[in-house]
């Protein structure tokens, strides 16, 4: 392929390194090569919204494997995209911008865990005492961290708020 038919973003060897950085960091993290590499990209790019060939073009990826880590990064909400008026493609972006709301559904989560946990003990019986306590504290474990975690964010988000003030 000719350097006038690539496709792919223009990426400066740090980037470059860098999409391989964060792919291995979110691969041992449980996420696939392929998409960690493209979430990797869209945090690193300096466009901030790349179609679909250009992620494939620019990773070296196959169609299928380009679809199928765009489609495992939209599932868990990494990236999002956007169309267009008068454009037939998608965009595709990191979803980074919405860490807080990630963040809340993060904590419905572990409300929820704490609540099936609590379901579980109900029916558990009561000859496994050792076990029984081990979910005890996993669930008093996850409701700390959940309450330290609201806190350090409300902290932090004061904290700001007034830095923010200071500059006006």
């Amino acid at each position: 392929m000719s350097e006038e038919d690539y496709k792919g973003i223009k990426l400066t060897e740090k980037q470059l390194e860098l999409i391989e950085s964060i792919g291995v960091f979110a691969s041992e993290r449980g996420l696939q090569p392929a998409p960690s590499r493209i979430y990797a990209l869209l945090l690193v790019s300096d466009e901030i919204e790349l179609t679909f060939d250009e992620i494939r073009f620019t990773l070296g990826y196959s169609k299928s494997a380009t679809s199928n880590g765009l489609n495992q990064l939209l599932e868990s909400r990494r990236i999002r995209y956007i169309t267009k008026t008068g454009d037939r493609k998608r965009y595709f972006r990191s979803n980074v911008e919405m860490w807080k709301e990630a963040l809340s559904d993060d904590f419905n989560y572990l409300d929820q865990y704490c609540e099936l946990l609590e379901e579980v003990l109900k029916v558990r019986t009561k000859d496994t005492p050792s076990f029984n306590e081990s979910i005890i504290d996993l669930k008093s474990f996850l409701e700390f961290a959940k309450d330290e975690l609201s806190n350090l964010y409300n902290r932090w988000d004061q904290i700001r708020n007034n830095i923010d003030n200071d500059k006006v």
